[in-house]
């Protein structure tokens, strides 16, 4: 039997070698997905995948993993990504999916939705260091895909960016715990806050440092978000802020036409809404 012929990845190929090798071999769209917020104790879990085009088009100046990027680099970045792209995708799961869910589950089914989204079919993926199963294409789970890969890294870069700006909207929303700038991860300051003002509908208390600050630490992981209009609902954030009490306004963010932007395990992406001037958006095909 024939043994097929190796594929050589060049180490002078830099963050598109991987790519490159692929398309040598005859996989022409190859998609990265990669996520963003497994660490933060609040706000939601952002994936995204993106395709980019072959040759010098596909290549974008300064790309890499996005927590090596300056935010402004990861703004400019990011608009070359959503400007070159074939077809990119973002999925936004809320933290109350996290906690009833688990991050694991989630993430892995974000990107999986992620890709599924993408217009342009990839014909293989690519994935920071998990595997997404249920794809009908091959893949391959790299360790430190945003560091490897350039279609894992512009997905980095699009997760990391859409996510920052939805913390920093819920900045406004909930005052004190300084989500605009430590973006929900867990902080000498964001620690204080919680302690000071206990935790709001956005942070996860499947987490155990909210968990412990709401007093729901001894409940299993997925039940300790209190349940709506039930006995021990809890006052945070403020005298009108009760987690788990009437429904807020839902997070909607806009799309440019033909694009694909929601929550994931939900069966189908929410409504289009534009949210203000600073929200380019996720999901869109060039």
């Amino acid at each position: 039997m024939l043994t097929p012929p190796r594929t050589v990845v060049r180490r002078e190929g830099g963050l598109y070698a991987l790519e490159r090798a692929l398309q040598r071999r005859g996989f022409r769209h190859v998609a990265g997905a990669d996520e963003a917020g497994r660490g933060a104790c609040a706000g939601p879990l952002v994936a995204a995948a993106a395709v980019l085009p072959e040759g010098r088009r596909g290549e974008i100046e300064g790309l890499a993993d996005s927590k090596l990027l300056t935010p402004a680099s990861r703004e400019r970045i990011y608009d070359e990504v959503v400007a070159r792209a074939l077809a990119y995708a973002v999925v936004v799961i809320p933290a109350e999916e996290v906690d009833a869910r688990g991050l694991h589950v989630c993430n892995v089914a974000a990107m999986r939705r992620a890709l599924a989204s993408l217009a342009t079919r990839p014909e293989y993926v690519l994935t920071d260091g998990f595997g997404v199963d249920g794809l009908d294409v091959p893949g391959l789970a790299v360790w430190k895909g945003d560091r490897v890969a350039a279609c894992v890294a512009a997905a980095s870069v699009l997760a990391k960016v859409t996510r920052d700006r939805i913390m920093v909207e819920l900045d406004e929303r909930y005052p004190g715990y300084g989500f605009a700038e430590h973006k929900g991860y867990i902080t000498t300051e964001h620690t204080a806050a919680l302690r000071e003002l206990g935790p709001c509908r956005e942070h996860r208390f499947s987490y155990v440092n909210v968990a412990t600050v709401s007093g729901r630490d001894g409940r299993p992981p997925r039940a300790r978000r209190p349940v709506v209009g039930g006995p021990d609902d809890m006052l945070v954030g403020g005298p009108d802020d009760m987690v788990g009490g009437g429904p807020d306004e839902p997070m909607e963010r806009s799309g440019a036409p033909g694009g694909t932007v929601g929550v994931a395990l939900g069966e189908q992406p929410r409504p289009l809404a534009p949210v203000g001037e600073d929200v380019v958006m996720e999901g869109g095909v060039r």
